[in-house]
């Protein structure tokens, strides 16, 4: 499933295939942008905020978000794909790659003057240069009654952090997931910002991804462990649905403009431990 940290190594990976190349080829296989051709543009920069991403050619900017299933490969020329051609959206090539958008969300073709402002909404983004704590901390107190397992999938709120990242971090903090925020104290709020910037940076380079800390055993504390034994104290992990399309629309994968969410899309799985997160 891919969260911030993904995003984040798929911009690295990008970047070291794309950046600074003059573009010999490119292929949008998406209706509005059929036409397109980008060759002869020189690929400037790769960049990702919270789930988003931005490949700037010169005056324009390929922006994509990989939703659930969407990635990025990059081959040699003349490499086979690993997945189906049927499911690339946006084909990029350079005299030494060739990188293939396969089942993305949504890819756009901005001018790159404004490629920002269909993010603007965004909060903070945890693996951003300018993470900012104290206002994540700000905009969920503007949801007082709203539970906190809601708040964290809210991208207006901190940019990045998807389903696992919420169950783990609602875990590792000790809070229970139906929390009220106006329940929920400054110090308790922040503790779990922390968590979930730490996670995220601990991750974003690395190839699997863990949050309980240890190569070889359970990758996570709670997340798609329903019914088996909690790690710290052996009740059975609670499993539920928990979703809510009016604060969450347009803010979980798509614009500011609710581009490609559905009312389905914003209905997550939920793990946690009814005994360890009291908070």
């Amino acid at each position: 499933m891919p969260e911030g940290d993904t995003v984040f190594r798929t911009a690295a990976k990008l970047r070291a295939a794309l950046e600074h190349q003059t573009l010999t080829g490119s292929d949008f296989r998406v209706p509005k942008f059929a036409t397109v051709d980008l060759s002869g543009r020189e690929c400037t920069s790769v960049e990702s905020r919270g789930k988003h991403l931005f490949i700037v050619c010169e005056d324009l900017a390929i922006h994509s978000h990989l939703m659930m299933e969407g990635h990025w490969d990059v081959y040699r020329p003349g490499e086979r794909w690993r997945s189906p051609a049927f499911k690339a959206r946006c084909i990029l090539s350079v005299a030494t790659a060739q990188a293939v958008g396969f089942e993305l969300g949504f890819v756009r073709l901005v001018p790159t003057a404004s490629m920002y402002d269909d993010v603007a909404h965004l909060g903070p983004d945890p693996l951003g240069p300018s993470w900012d704590r104290d206002e994540v901390l700000r905009r969920m107190r503007l949801w007082p009654e709203t539970k906190i397992g809601l708040v964290v999938l809210d991208q207006s709120v901190l940019a990045g952090v998807g389903n696992i990242y919420r169950c783990e971090s609602l875990f590792m903090a000790r809070v229970n997931p139906h929390s009220l925020v106006s329940e929920l104290s400054d110090e308790v709020l922040l503790g779990l910002i922390d968590m979930m910037h730490r996670l995220l940076n601990l991750n974003r380079e690395r190839g699997r991804r863990i949050t309980t800390g240890a190569v070889g055993r359970e990758p996570y504390w709670v997340y798609g462990r329903r019914g088996k034994p909690c790690q710290r104290c052996g009740a059975p992990v609670v499993y539920e649905r928990l979703g809510d399309p009016q604060l969450l629309r347009g803010r979980v994968g798509g614009s500011k403009d609710g581009d490609s969410v559905s009312t389905e899309s914003v209905e997550r799985d939920l793990f946690y431990c009814q005994y360890c997160q009291r908070a």
